[in-house]
C-alpha cells in the first residue's frame, strides 16, 4: 500500500497514474483482440500481447502462449503495439493479471470498475464494421488498397457476440439455402432441352455423343479401363505379384496398388494409386494460425513416406530449415518440385481426376516432384486455437489467401525438398492469390522463392458472366444485407452437408449441372466417364468474406480487376484506344512523344510502368489462356503485358486457346498435347538448378530460359526516363 509520504511527490504520483492508466488501455485493447475472455487465470495464454506485421498491411496477433490470431483491422493493431511500447515491453501477461487487480487499479482515476470490462456498445459496432474512430496517438497511416477494404473485427466469445454470431447462421441457413434452391431448380430446368434432345437421338437409333469432339478417344480410354480391371481382377483371383500388371497398356513402368472396380470416392491417394504413384499428406501452419493441408505426390518406388509426426505442421515461421527430402537411393539426382494451386471453391483434387492424364500425375511420370497446396479450411476447418463456430475463424479474402496461405505451402515445400526455389502452377482462383500475392504492396519476396509461375486460365480481369443475374443480386445488395443472406462464418455451408449424404454418383452429377449453370462452361471436351470424379473434390469449405470480396459490390466485381481500380481501367483504355489510331511505326521512332501524348486535349499518357502491379523481385510468367472462357479475361491480361505495363514481368510463354472453356485448361482431353507437355518444358526451362536435377521426361533437347539482358536494360532506361520527365 501506498505511504502518504509517497503521494506527496507530484512528479512520482503522476508517473504511477499515467502507467496504470497505459496498463488500462492496453489490458482493455488487449481484451478486444485476445483468444478468450482474460478475467480467468485459466485463459492468460490466450491474451493478446502484441501485433504482428507480416506485410505493412497485414497484421497478425501473437497471443502470450505464442500462438496466432487472423489478421485485425490496421488501426487496432497499431493500438495494441502503440501501448506496449508505452509500458516499455515489459511482460504484457503480467501486466494484464496485475491490472485484473482491483487494488492495483484503483490509482487509475480512481475507478471501480474492472479495467478489464469494456463497454458492450465495442463488441456491438465491430462485430460488423472495422474500428472507425480516430486514434488519441499518432500511428502510421492506413493505406489499404480500395480493392481489400479491412475486413470485420471480431472479438473474443461474449454472450453479445455469440447472440449475434446465432442470428446471422441462423438467417444465413435459411435464406442461402432459398438461394442455392434457386439455382440447382434453374440448373435442372435449363437442362429439359438438353435431355429432350438425348431422348429423341436415342428414340431415332441416333448416338447423341457422336458428335462429341473426342468421342473415339473416349470410347477407346473406355475399354483400357475396362481392360485393366479385368487384369486386376485376374491377378486378385489367382493372388499373383504386382508383375503381372507390368504388361497393362499405358501403365509406363508404374505398377498400380488399387484397381478392380472404380468407385467415385473423394480420395486423392486412391486416384494416385491407380496408377502406380501415391500421395502423402502434410499439415502446413500459416503465420495467422491456420492448419492448411498439403498433398505429395509421389513414386513409392524411389520414395518412403515420412512418419505422421514428421508430416505435422512446424510452427508459423517461413522460409526456414535445411531438410532434405528422403530418397531411397541417395545416390539419385532429385526431381525438381512444383506446387499445383487450385480454383474457387476446389480443392488440389482437381489435378487428380483424369488417370495418367491428370496433371499432377502426368508432372510426376514425367521426372517432378510434386506437390498440391489447398487453401485453408479446406475439407475440414482448422486452425491453432479457433474452432469452427468463431467468426474470426472465416474472416478472410482472397488476400489472406495470397499473403498467408501461398507463402506458408511453398516455404513447406522448400523446407522438404531443400531447394532455394520452386515452380508454381495454378489454375483459376490460384492465379489470383499468387497476382495478388507477387504485387509490390504485398509479398514481392516471395517472386524471389519461385522460377517460373505458370497461369491457366488466369483469374485477373473479369469476364462478362459478372452480369448474370444472380451475380447481380449480390453486387447490389448492402454489405450488411450481404451477411444476413450469407452469413458470417462458410459459405452456404449446406453444400459441403449435400456431399456428405448423397450418393457420390448423383452429386457429381448435380454438381456438373449447378456448377455449369452458374459459370456456362459445357463437358464438351472432357472425358464424360470421368466427369462424376471430376465434382467430388468441389466445393470446399470458403468464407462468405472471400465470396463476398468476388461478388459483394466494393471489390472484386464493382472494379472488374484484381489490382486495378475501375477508373485505372477506363485510364487504360483511352490510352489503349489512342494507341489504335497510330500507325506500328510512331511506337518504334517516337517513343518518349509517345509517353507524353495528349488524349482528347486533356488526358496525359502514364508514365511506362507508373500502374505496375509488380516490381523487380517478381519471377517469370507463362500463361495459358481460355479463349472461350465467360468468367475471366485472360486477353486483357496479356494485353497489359504486351503494352509494356508490368516492365518487370517476363512472359516466358503465353498461348490462347480460341475453344477452350474455363476448366478445359485441366481436364480437357487433349489439354496433355495442348498443354501440360508445354508446361513440363517451361519448368525445365526456368530450372534454375538444371544440372543438380534429374532431366524430365521429354525434356532432353529443352535449353534453358535466359532473359535478354540488352532489351532489359533497355526497357529499364526508359522507365527512369519516364518517371523522371513525369509530373
Amino acid at each position: 500500500m501506498a505511504h502518504a509520504s509517497d503521494l506527496s511527490q507530484p512528479g512520482e504520483s503522476l508517473s504511477t497514474a499515467s502507467a496504470a492508466r497505459s496498463a488500462v488501455e492496453f489490458a482493455q485493447q488487449s481484451e478486444k483482440l485476445s483468444h478468450q475472455p482474460t478475467h480467468s487465470s485459466e485463459h492468460t495464454g490466450s491474451v493478446a500481447v502484441k501485433a504482428e506485421f507480416v506485410t505493412p498491411q497485414d497484421p497478425v496477433i501473437v497471443t502470450a502462449d505464442g500462438n496466432r490470431l487472423p489478421t485485425v483491422p490496421l488501426e487496432e493493431a497499431h493500438m495494441l503495439n502503440t501501448l506496449n511500447e508505452k509500458l516499455g515491453g515489459e511482460d504484457t501477461k503480467n501486466t494484464i493479471n496485475h491490472v485484473d487487480d482491483p487494488e492495483a487499479s484503483s490509482p487509475a482515476e480512481g475507478s471501480t470498475k474492472s479495467p478489464l470490462m469494456l463497454p458492450s456498445h465495442l463488441n456491438g459496432k465491430s462485430l460488423q464494421k472495422s474500428a472507425e474512430g480516430s486514434l488519441q496517438r499518432s500511428m502510421p497511416p492506413s493505406n489499404t488498397h480500395p480493392l481489400f477494404p479491412p475486413l470485420p473485427l471480431y472479438g473474443p466469445p461474449s454472450i453479445l457476440r455469440d447472440l449475434q454470431c446465432m442470428t446471422f447462421r441462423a438467417s444465413s441457413f435459411f435464406l442461402s439455402a432459398g438461394f442455392l434452391g434457386v439455382v440447382v431448380l434453374g440448373a435442372l430446368f435449363t437442362s429439359i432441352p438438353t435431355i429432350c434432345e438425348r431422348i429423341w437421338l436415342r428414340v431415332t437409333f441416333r448416338n447423341p455423343d457422336a458428335q462429341r469432339p473426342f468421342y473415339e478417344e473416349e470410347v477407346r480410354r473406355q475399354k483400357l479401363r475396362v481392360e485393366q480391371q479385368r487384369l486386376w481382377r485376374r491377378r486378385k483371383s489367382l493372388d499373383r505379384g504386382p508383375a503381372d500388371h507390368e504388361s497393362v497398356p499405358g501403365n509406363d513402368g508404374f505398377i498400380p496398388t488399387e484397381g478392380g472396380p472404380d468407385p467415385v470416392i473423394c480420395d486423392v491417394g486412391y486416384y494416385a494409386r491407380r496408377v502406380g504413384l501415391d500421395v502423402e499428406e502434410f499439415q502446413v501452419q500459416t503465420e495467422d494460425g491456420f492448419i492448411i493441408d498439403l498433398w505429395h505426390v509421389y513414386d513409392p518406388k524411389e520414395y518412403t513416406r515420412l512418419d505422421e509426426s514428421e508430416r505435422s505442421y512446424k510452427g508459423p515461421e517461413l522460409f526456414t530449415g535445411d531438410n532434405k527430402k528422403r530418397l531411397k537411393d541417395p545416390n539419385q539426382k532429385p526431381k525438381f518440385p512444383v506446387l499445383l494451386m487450385h480454383g474457387l471453391l476446389q480443392s488440389a483434387g482437381a489435378y487428380c481426376v483424369n488417370d495418367d492424364d491428370s496433371l499432377a500425375f502426368y508432372l510426376c511420370k514425367s521426372g517432378y516432384d510434386v506437390w498440391l497446396g489447398n487453401n485453408r479450411c479446406g475439407f475440414t476447418p482448422k486452425h491453432v486455437l479457433l474452432e469452427y463456430s468463431d467468426p474470426r475463424m472465416w474472416c478472410w479474402n482472397i488476400r489472406q489467401m495470397g499473403v498467408f496461405d501461398l507463402p506458408a505451402l511453398t516455404s513447406r515445400v522448400l523446407l522438404e525438398t531443400g531447394f532455394e526455389k520452386i515452380g508454381l502452377i495454378c489454375h483459376s482462383q490460384g492465379t489470383t492469390e499468387t497476382f495478388v500475392a507477387l504485387a509490390k504492396e504485398q509479398r514481392p519476396d516471395l517472386g524471389e522463392k519461385l522460377t517460373v509461375f505458370c497461369a491457366l486460365a488466369p483469374a485477373a480481369y473479369a469476364g462478362p458472366l459478372i452480369g448474370k443475374m444472380y451475380f447481380k443480386f449480390m453486387r447490389v445488395i448492402s454489405p450488411a444485407l450481404f451477411r444476413v443472406v450469407f452469413g458470417i462464418h462458410a459459405f452456404i455451408p449446406l453444400m459441403m452437408t449435400m456431399h456428405s449424404i448423397l450418393p457420390p454418383r448423383f452429386y457429381g452429377w448435380l454438381g456438373y449441372k449447378v456448377f455449369s449453370f452458374l459459370f456456362d462452361w459445357s463437358d464438351t471436351r472432357w472425358d464424360r466417364a470421368l466427369k462424376d470424379r471430376m465434382f467430388q473434390f468441389a466445393p470446399v469449405y470458403v468464407s462468405a468474406e472471400s465470396m463476398r470480396w468476388w461478388l459483394g459490390r466494393e471489390c472484386f466485381a464493382r472494379h472488374k480487376c484484381i489490382l486495378s481500380t475501375k477508373e485505372e481501367l477506363r485510364n487504360e483504355e483511352r490510352e489503349d484506344e489512342t494507341d489504335g489510331h497510330h500507325v506500328a511505326e510512331t511506337h518504334s521512332r517516337h517513343k518518349s512523344s509517345l509517353l507524353h501524348h495528349k488524349h482528347d486535349g486533356h488526358h496525359k499518357r502514364s508514365p511506362k510502368g507508373s500502374t505496375a502491379w509488380y516490381n523487380e523481385q517478381v519471377c517469370p510468367f507463362a500463361l495459358w489462356v481460355a479463349g472461350n472462357d465467360d468468367l475471366v479475361d485472360g486477353r486483357k491480361l496479356l494485353r497489359r503485358f504486351e503494352r509494356g505495363r508490368e516492365p518487370h514481368v517476363k512472359v516466358v510463354h503465353s498461348k490462347v486457346l480460341p475453344e477452350y472453356e474455363h476448366l478445359d485448361v485441366i481436364w480437357a482431353m487433349d489439354a496433355v498435347d495442348q498443354i501440360f507437355s508445354e508446361i513440363r518444358e517451361v519448368l525445365w526451362k526456368t530450372c534454375n538448378v538444371r544440372d543438380q536435377c534429374r532431366v524430365p521426361k521429354g525434356c532432353e533437347n529443352v535449353a534453358p530460359w535466359k532473359p535478354d539482358l540488352a532489351k532489359e536494360k533497355g526497357e529499364q532506361e526508359e522507365i527512369d526516363q519516364s518517371s523522371s520527365d513525369s509530373p
